[in-house]
C-alpha cells in the first residue's frame, strides 16, 4: 500500500506531469480488443521498457491475459533475461537514470489511471522538434517535457508549422500553429494515431488487469440479486397471505 501511495505521489511531480492546458483528443478504449493490447505490449517492450518499468505487473499475468503464449513472450518481449515469473522492470539503474534525466521515469503501472487515456493519447502524439532543450523536444501537453521523444523512429519528426496572416501589405507569422510530420517515420500519421490507441490501450489495461474479470463477476452478482429479490418477494406474499 505505501509503495502505490508513494508512486501516485511521485508521477505527477516527474517526467509525466503536465503542465498545460491543451485540449486532449478522445482515444477509443476497448479492453476486450486482444489484438490492440498485443500490439500495446509490443510497443511498450520495444520502446518504453528500456527506461520505464511496471513494476506492479508481472510478465506471466500479461501474457495469459493477452493470450500471448509463454514461450512466446519470452522469447519476443522479454529481453534482459528475466523469469516469466518476474514483475516488468527496467533495466536501467535508478541511479543512472536520476542523473541523465534528473530524475527516475516513474513507474507506469498506473498511469493511466492516474492521468487519463486521452491524457496519454494526446501526450503520445504532440512532442515536436526543439532547439535549445536537452533532448531537441518539447510537447504541447508537457511544456519542457523532460525525455527524449523515443518514438521519433515511427512517428516521424513533428514541427511546428506556424500559418501566416496579411499585415499593412506584408505577410507575418501568427500564434496559430500546427504540428507537420517530416514523412521520416516508419509509420503514416494514421498508423501511428492507431500503434498509440494500441499502447494506450495496453497501458489501460495494466493499472486495472483484472477489469473485465470484475465487471462479468458484477454482472453476474446483479442478476443474483434480482432473481433473489424476486423470489424473497414471492415468499414474502405467501408469508403474509396465511397471517391476514
Amino acid at each position: 500500500m505505501r509503495k502505490c501511495l508513494a508512486l501516485l505521489l511521485l508521477i505527477p511531480g516527474m517526467v509525466m506531469a503536465a503542465g498545460s492546458n491543451y485540449p486532449l483528443d478522445d482515444v477509443d478504449i476497448d479492453l476486450t480488443d486482444q489484438a490492440s493490447l498485443q500490439n500495446g505490449a509490443k510497443i511498450f517492450m520495444n520502446y518504453c521498457l528500456g527506461c520505464h518499468q511496471m513494476q506492479y505487473q508481472r510478465y506471466q499475468r500479461t501474457f495469459n491475459d493477452l493470450g500471448i503464449p509463454e514461450d512466446l513472450g519470452q522469447q519476443y518481449l522479454q529481453f534482459t533475461g528475466e523469469k516469466v515469473s518476474d514483475y516488468i522492470t527496467s533495466p536501467m539503474p535508478a541511479e543512472d537514470a536520476a542523473t541523465w534525466f534528473g530524475a527516475p521515469p516513474p513507474d507506469l503501472t498506473l498511469v493511466a489511471r492516474v492521468r487519463g487515456p486521452e491524457w496519454l493519447f494526446t501526450y503520445l502524439r504532440t512532442f515536436y522538434a526543439e532547439e535549445g532543450k536537452t533532448f531537441g523536444v518539447n510537447n504541447l501537453v508537457f511544456p519542457n517535457v523532460g525525455m527524449p521523444h523515443v518514438l521519433e523512429p515511427l512517428q516521424g519528426t513533428p514541427r511546428k508549422q506556424y500559418n501566416e496572416r496579411m499585415v499593412d501589405g506584408s505577410m507575418q507569422e501568427t500564434n496559430v500553429f500546427e504540428l507537420v510530420v517530416d514523412g521520416n517515420g516508419a509509420l503514416s500519421p494514421d498508423e501511428f494515431d492507431a500503434t498509440m490507441r494500441d499502447l494506450v490501450n495496453f497501458l489501460e489495461y495494466t493499472g486495472e488487469p483484472s477489469r473485465l474479470q470484475s465487471e462479468a463477476i458484477g454482472k453476474k452478482v446483479l442478476i443474483f440479486i434480482v432473481i433473489f429479490f424476486v423470489l424473497a418477494y414471492l415468499l414474502k406474499k405467501e408469508y403474509w397471505r396465511d397471517l391476514k
